[in-house]
C-alpha cells in the first residue's frame, strides 16, 4: 500500500468513526434506559406483590382473630353491636384484599388464600347463625372454635408461599 492509500483509508475510517460515534452512543444510551425501565418495572411489580401479600395476610389474620373473639363472646353471652361491626369490617377488608390481589399474585397464592377463606367463611356463617339463634344441629360456639383451628395451618401455608414467592427463605 502506498502512503496515499493508507492516508485515504485512515481518513475514511476517521470520518466513519466520527459519524458513527453518536449513533453508537445513542444506541448504548437507549439500551441502558430500556434496562433501567425493565429493572424499575420489575421492582414495581415486586413491591406491588409484597404489598398485596402483606394486606392479604394482615386481613386474613385479623378476620381470624375477630371470628375467634366473636365465638368467645357468643359462648359467654356478651356479643354485641360493636363486635358485630368490627367483624363485618374485617370481613369486608378480607374480601377487598383478596379482590385486589387477584390481578397481581400467582394462582398458587390465591389457592392458598381460598383454602384459608373456606374455613373463615364457614365459621363466619356459623357466627351469624349462632348470633341469630338459628344454629344448626350440633352447632355451638365451642365447636366452631375447634373448627376455626383448621385455619391456623392454612394461614401458615399461605404466609410461607408468599414469603417464598418474594424470595425470603429461612
Amino acid at each position: 500500500m502506498t502512503a496515499a492509500v493508507t492516508a485515504m483509508i485512515t481518513a475514511v475510517v476517521g470520518v466513519l468513526g466520527t459519524l458513527l460515534a453518536p449513533v453508537l452512543s445513542q444506541r448504548l444510551t437507549a439500551r441502558q434506559r430500556d434496562e433501567e425501565t425493565r429493572t424499575a418495572e420489575e421492582r414495581r411489580r415486586f413491591e406491588e406483590r409484597r404489598d398485596a401479600y402483606t394486606a392479604m395476610n394482615r386481613a386474613s389474620r385479623q378476620f381470624h382473630t375477630l371470628l375467634k373473639d366473636a365465638l368467645h363472646r357468643l359462648r359467654d353471652g356478651v356479643y354485641g353491636d360493636a363486635e358485630r361491626e368490627r367483624l363485618e369490617e374485617a370481613r369486608r377488608d378480607h374480601r377487598d384484599r383478596y379482590a385486589e390481589a387477584q390481578m397481581i399474585v400467582p394462582e398458587r397464592i390465591l389457592a392458598a388464600s381460598r383454602s384459608v377463606n373456606e374455613v373463615l367463611a364457614g365459621i363466619d356463617a356459623a357466627v351469624k347463625r349462632l348470633d341469630r339463634d338459628v344454629a344448626r344441629d350440633g352447632e355451638s360456639a365451642q365447636r366452631a372454635l375447634r373448627d376455626l383451628k383448621d385455619a391456623e395451618p392454612r394461614l401458615s401455608v399461605m404466609r410461607t408461599l408468599m414469603r417464598e414467592d418474594l424470595g425470603i427463605t429461612d
